[in-house]
């Protein structure tokens, strides 16, 4: 809340306005205005996307940011594919979580930036994730095991693609590929593929050029009907195998202390 509170109070002066100047431009109260900038109250979510776009920022960097000075935006996606994400609300203005279940997948690519469409989606709750835009999407396949298909991935929404890190698991949204869950082989850079990787070791990784992304969503939790199997007890010929090894490893080393 600090953030946003000292972000509004710097971009209100950079702009050279009081604070009823600002409040009569945006649509609002002087009051609020005093509030918010003391943190005595914090706007709504459809209010921040309003002041991010008054003051011509992103709503990632307007909430989480400190903008001041030294402040410089974050690079963007490719900006011929970036689009206004489109969210729903609870009855308190809380941002809902959104499931995109694998029967929906298909008309996700077309309804994904359609507010009408996605407040038709199916709702989660999951309280502890409450910063933040969030989506469930139900993955198929056995190309990311030990995760089943079916598995429910939460994925946070990566409005800077270039914070996509190597290593990581991600929800991509591609106009030829539809919805995949992958690991990222490569940071984004603008012209360049992206390589994804699956965790099965028997598909091979792939590349999908950045222009076909439509969105990349950060894995943050993942909900299942498949329970973990135990780790299996160790065998006389596993542990026969294990103390072999051992041996031939000190065997090793003493040869190496010999020379």
């Amino acid at each position: 809340m600090a953030k946003i509170s000292q972000n509004i109070k710097f971009l209100r002066k950079k702009k050279g306005l009081t604070q009823q100047q600002f409040a009569d431009q945006v649509g609002i109260k002087r009051s609020l205005v005093g509030a918010y900038e003391e943190e005595r109250a914090e706007p709504k979510y459809e209010l921040l996307k309003q002041l991010a776009i008054f003051f011509d920022v992103s709503i990632d960097d307007f909430i989480n940011e400190t903008i001041d000075e030294k402040w410089a935006p974050k690079p963007k996606g490719n900006p011929a594919n970036l689009r206004i994400l489109s969210i729903s609300v609870d009855k308190e203005d809380n941002e809902n979580i959104e499931m995109v279940p694998l029967k929906a997948s298909a008309g996700y690519l077309n309804g994904y930036a359609d507010p009408e469409y996605v407040s038709q989606l199916p709702k989660l709750y999951l309280p502890m994730f409450k910063q933040g835009t969030y989506r469930g999407f139900e993955i198929k396949g056995d190309s990311m095991l030990p995760l089943q298909s079916g598995t429910i991935i939460i994925g946070e929404y990566q409005e800077n693609w270039a914070d996509v890190k190597i290593g990581e698991t991600y929800v991509i949204i591609s106009k030829n590929d539809g919805v995949v869950y992958k690991r990222a082989g490569n940071k984004y850079k603008e012209g360049r593929n992206l390589k994804l990787i699956s965790d099965n070791p028997v598909y091979e990784p792939y590349e999908i050029s950045a222009e076909d992304v439509l969105e990349v969503w950060k894995a943050k939790a993942y909900i299942s009907t498949h329970m973990p199997m135990p780790t299996p007890e160790p065998t006389m010929e596993s542990l026969t195998s294990m103390m072999a090894q051992m041996q031939r490893s000190i065997a090793n080393l003493n040869n190496k202390d010999v020379n």
